[in-house]
């Protein structure tokens, strides 16, 4: 089931360079806002079919949830926005990977203290070294 999901997430990152593809160019013909209302807009048509059909009749009120946990909300709009503007400036693979080094950093923070209700998951010499990696990639597309 792992590996499965490892599968899945890595297949999730390659539709986010697709749409960072797609959003460059989409932004500089409508405006970025517009390109990421679109984006959104789309999005929210698909997943609220998907809930019409899929979506547990018994799950407990959206409502009754803590606000902060709304943020993705905020930050998912301020994402999009980036992609859309840094894309066609600095390329795809610059704008990826500069993405996945913030995720990266900050996820190690998130799981080491067990931020934001998750489980703690100690950082490691081994995730470090990971990180390191992510950063050296990075510069080296930069030179490159």
């Amino acid at each position: 089931m792992q590996l499965l999901l490892i599968l899945l997430v890595i297949a999730g990152g390659m539709g986010l360079s697709v749409e960072a593809g797609l959003l460059g160019p989409l932004g500089g013909e409508v405006g970025d806002l517009w390109a990421t209302f679109s984006i959104f807009g789309v999005g929210a048509a698909l997943t609220f079919l998907l809930m019409l059909f899929f979506s547990p009749r018994n799950s407990p009120s959206f409502f009754a949830q803590p606000g902060w946990q709304l943020l993705g909300g905020v930050l998912g709009p301020v994402y999009v926005v980036i992609l859309t503007i840094a894309t066609p400036v600095i390329g795809v693979a610059m704008t990826m990977i500069g993405i996945l080094a913030g995720q990266v950093f900050k996820s190690l923070i998130i799981d080491h203290f067990g931020l934001l209700g998750t489980p703690q998951r100690k950082t490691d010499s081994k995730r470090l070294i990971a990180l390191i990696f992510i950063v050296a990639a990075l510069v080296l597309v930069a030179k490159g």
